[in-house]
């Protein structure tokens, strides 16, 4: 099989560092154009000297010129950035976007969240996304030149409670949500607040009160696999560690469903799936488990004293919450196995 060409734009990036990591050991992808913007003329091992065999490649910048000739483009941009690049790129081409610009169908949402205007939407790469009906989210990847993939949170928070609205255990009001995601989700920008000093030893909140903006995100999956509206409350914390997301998600039971119940429509819901493991009862996810691979490790239980449901996701914001998503994604739109190139053993300890 003759190699396919990708390009990553935004490769000084933490995300876009992270593709690259994934593309070196895929059998059917060669790396090409690696972007960047204010890192342009810098060697890829200044930035990112874990990236030994690309090292001495030197980073261009963002163009449609420097993009052409790739059968497949990885945008890892700021939020609001990707559109306007998209334009200049031929129908043909496969475009992969890590960042939010085409992942909300409702341009309200996407202006009061974002503040700005509605780039359109894409479909939605999230593969094991459960929809009514048996569907999945994967049905709507097969084939697709242009993927929206999902934000981390909503990777986690939506995995983790969807079977419950697809199988019609859940209410569709009061989801409460707080996860716990590591510093690299905040980007490679310099700020005084993720410097080590002010992180080691600390957990903080940030977000609160609905404001963070994959909110309307975890509501819009909820809401497709429950076939009507589910409103989340979501609060996410800074946790004191580089990568990994912890997202502990409850949701209240419908009268009459029993422990077992719940068991089985989460065990149905993803017993196929490569990259979804409902561990086995009694052991909980931990983000150290899926550190630099694809995997989502989750454990559900019903609380049968408050008569909701708790499901905790644990997942690599970095791999499966970015990269591995994107490449994942990208292998169904090639037609490709869709476990091509991604790693499904963590790294411990």
């Amino acid at each position: 099989m003759r190699m396919i060409r990708v390009a990553i734009a935004g490769a000084s990036g933490y995300a876009g560092g992270e593709i690259v990591r994934l593309l070196l050991g895929h059998p059917d992808m060669v790396v090409g154009a690696l972007t960047a913007a204010s890192n342009a003329g810098t060697r890829l091992g200044d930035i990112h000297p874990h990236l030994t065999p690309l090292a001495d490649r030197v980073l261009v910048e963002t163009t449609a010129e420097t993009l052409a000739g790739h059968q497949v483009v990885f945008l890892a941009l700021p939020h609001g950035a990707s559109a306007a690049i998209v334009d200049q790129l031929p129908e043909d081409v496969i475009v992969i976007d890590c960042g939010a610009d085409f992942r909300l169908s409702n341009a309200q949402q996407w202006q009061l969240f974002y503040g700005s205007s509605h780039a359109g939407t894409w479909p939605y790469g999230l593969p094991e996304l459960p929809l009514p009906l048996g569907h999945k989210g994967r049905e709507a990847l097969s084939g697709a030149r242009r993927i929206a993939i999902p934000g981390c949170y909503p990777t986690a928070c939506t995995i983790a409670l969807a079977p419950g609205f697809v199988a019609g255990v859940l209410q569709t009001a009061d989801v409460v949500i707080v996860a716990a995601s590591g510093t690299s989700g905040a980007g490679k920008s310099l700020r005084p607040h993720l410097l080590g000093a002010e992180t080691m030893g600390s957990m903080s909140p940030y977000g609160v009160g609905g404001t963070h903006r994959h909110t309307p995100e975890i509501e819009q999956n909820l809401s497709a696999s429950a076939g009507q509206p589910v409103t989340v409350s979501f609060t996410p914390t800074l946790a004191p560690m580089p990568r990994g997301i912890l997202a502990t998600c409850t949701a209240r039971v419908k009268p009459g469903v029993s422990a077992a119940t719940v068991r089985a429509a989460w065990e149905a819901a993803y017993r196929d799936e490569p990259f979804v493991h409902v561990l086995p009862q009694g052991q909980w996810p931990r983000t150290a488990d899926v550190l630099g691979s694809n995997n989502l490790h989750l454990q559900v239980v019903l609380d049968e004293r408050s008569g909701r449901v708790v499901a905790v996701a644990a997942v690599d914001n970095l791999t499966k919450g970015t990269a591995g998503a994107a490449v994942q994604c990208a292998n169904l739109a090639l037609g490709l196995p869709e476990t091509t190139g991604l790693p499904t053993a963590g790294v411990a300890p």
